[in-house]
């Protein structure tokens, strides 16, 4: 692979650390139509977090050529010379939940503006069975004006990032890997091979690698929605979860999963876009569908135990004070991405109540423009709240004394299970 130049589409929390892998024994071209974004990593910062600077810093280089090394550019000609494509843009829903596709048809049209005899395009974004070959590969080839399988190859390789994991890092995470053709395929698998130190599963199709992925999140999806469930059934009962769960895990294969709010742009997008293609087939989906309806829901319901114990506690709901603390999708990680914190901020918000964001991972202004509602990185220790919930299990909370922020009477919500303070109630 002497001659192997991987240009990677899409430098955000799955396609930097893949590109920066990659730069440490090829020459890579990350490639972002976001020029702020390019600015910034050539400068040598990742917002994202997902890459610490020195580590970046260590394979920048300030030109595309390159013998090895990673520059970024938002420029179409510093690709041109690439013989890998690796695309790695979002695929999200609408506010139907319908999968929106439109970021990989651009990415394709993207590539196949300098897309070459012998290229190879490989996509990592999760879709659902069939995307690469039925969507992506005729767009290429209406741009390119190639022919697939004879001038070009594509593969699919999942990506299978957890953001804001230090542990389980990219090249410690075993990668599912496929092609077009058979041979193909082994070129795939031995590209990221030569750098993924947890090996690779080289699948028997394209088809089969898209479905892989689609589901490994639709079963922990599923696993959340069910214990979300066992939750509810407990506050019911007086009965505590987490003591439940507890209990439960102490048999050697009991799962253990536990309550809470399922969102990010992976767990809480993945399962529609395989009921969609079940839908297009004449297949209703009912386990997946009911396990996301029950996830969706534990926003509202969240807001509404919390509302109920305020009561209990003679607390004036409407004009009430109340602090939320985070607003990212999970802990200590600056993803908001499809946070269901929202969700129990825009119910507690329903009832008249004035709602604070503490969140001192998340940036502000992406809090503002994604959602319209303010956060801070930053506490206001003179203020008492009526209601405080903890949403995110972000490690800077556990320091806080939030008894002293709470008025007399005041409730104290953990919905993630993780203080030891004395709460009012939790998941």
């Amino acid at each position: 692979m002497s001659s192997t130049k991987i240009a990677v589409i899409g430098l955000g929390y799955v396609g930097l650390p893949l590109a920066r892998l990659f730069a440490t024994k090829y020459p890579v071209v990350g490639f972002d139509i976001n020029e702020n974004r390019i600015k910034e990593l050539q400068s040598g910062t990742d917002s994202t977090l997902e890459v610490e600077d020195e580590i970046l810093q260590e394979v920048l280089r300030t030109s595309p050529q390159m013998v090895q090394g990673l520059y970024c550019s938002n420029r179409l000609e510093d690709i041109e010379d690439c013989n890998y494509f690796i695309v790695t843009v979002p695929t999200p829903v609408d506010s139907t939940n319908r999968p929106i596709l439109t970021p990989l048809y651009k990415s394709s049209e993207t590539v196949g503006k300098v897309l070459k005899k012998g290229d190879i395009v490989v996509y990592e974004s999760t879709v659902y069975p069939g995307v690469t070959e039925d969507e992506c590969v005729p767009v290429l080839e209406k741009v390119s004006g190639l022919q697939f399988n004879e001038d070009f190859f594509v593969g699919y390789s999942p990506e299978r990032i957890n953001p804001g994991d230090k542990e389980h890092t990219v090249e410690k995470i075993l990668k599912v890997t496929s092609g077009s053709t058979p041979e193909i395929g082994q070129k795939v698998d031995q590209l990221y091979k030569s750098v993924i130190t947890a090996g690779t599963h080289l699948a028997p199709s394209i088809k089969v690698a898209e479905a892989a992925k689609v589901i490994e999140n639709s079963q922990r999806d599923i696993n959340i929605a069910f214990v979300n469930e066992l939750a509810k059934i407990f506050n019911l009962l007086g009965i505590d979860t987490h003591h439940v769960l507890e209990a439960a895990g102490t048999k050697w294969n009991f799962l253990p999963f536990k309550p809470g709010l399922v969102g990010g742009h992976c767990i809480g997008v993945d399962p529609y876009y395989l009921a969609q293609k079940a839908q297009e087939y004449g297949y209703h989906p009912e386990i997946i569908l009911a396990g996301r309806r029950m996830n969706d829901g534990m926003g509202k319901y969240v807001a509404g135990e919390v509302v109920k114990l305020m009561v209990q506690n003679d607390i004036k709901v409407k004009g009430s004070n109340i602090l939320v603390l985070g607003v990212t999708f999970k802990e200590n990680c600056p993803d908001v991405r499809n946070t269901k914190a929202v969700d129990v901020i825009r119910n507690l918000q329903s009832y008249g109540t004035h709602v604070d964001i503490l969140d001192p991972w998340a940036a502000p202004k992406e809090v503002e423009h994604e959602y319209g509602i303010t956060s801070s990185k930053t506490l206001d220790k003179n203020k008492k709240y009526d209601a405080i919930v903890l949403t995110v299990a972000h490690k800077q909370f556990l320091k806080l004394n939030l008894m002293e922020m709470l008025k007399t009477d005041g409730v104290l919500y953990d919905v993630k299970g993780i203080l030891e303070q004395s709460v009012s109630g939790r998941l």
